[in-house]
């Protein structure tokens, strides 16, 4: 057994988020798994991107929303959804709430993520238009 140390803090790269996301990895490099907590700013949403073994996101605080070409799931505590390997997805924090997640993808021999362009500011005002 060993205690894996707390990493610092980090926040999102801007090739890969709009608005400010913090990141607090929890797995250490030989887990099989890449975990971590993801804290959204109202209106920040990350890039279109892909996962070679699709990703489990789980929220835990906030409001907000998981988005791929055809559906919009509103992210809530407690509730917790799937995408399935290379579907092309985003995540987001609505206008007026933060939002955390637990982001869980398990690791592969392909690149854990790929990330493709930016969300427009239109492409995420309706997104958030179909959350109701």
């Amino acid at each position: 057994m060993e205690q894996i140390p707390i990493p610092t803090t980090t926040k999102g790269p801007a090739e890969r988020f709009i608005g400010d996301v913090f990141v607090d990895g929890i797995t250490g490099p030989d887990a099989g798994v890449v975990a971590a907590w993801v804290h959204f700013t109202p209106g920040a949403r990350n890039a279109w991107h892909t996962h070679a073994t699709g990703q489990t996101l789980h929220c835990t605080e906030g409001y907000g929303l998981v988005v791929t070409d055809d559906e919009v799931i509103a992210l809530r505590p407690g509730v917790t959804a799937w995408t399935p390997p290379g579907q092309r997805h985003w995540h987001a924090a609505v206008p007026d709430h933060f939002m955390t997640h637990l982001a869980i993808s398990a690791t592969g021999p392909e690149p854990g993520a790929v990330w493709g362009e930016h969300i427009t500011d239109e492409e995420y005002a309706e997104a958030v238009s179909r959350l109701g």
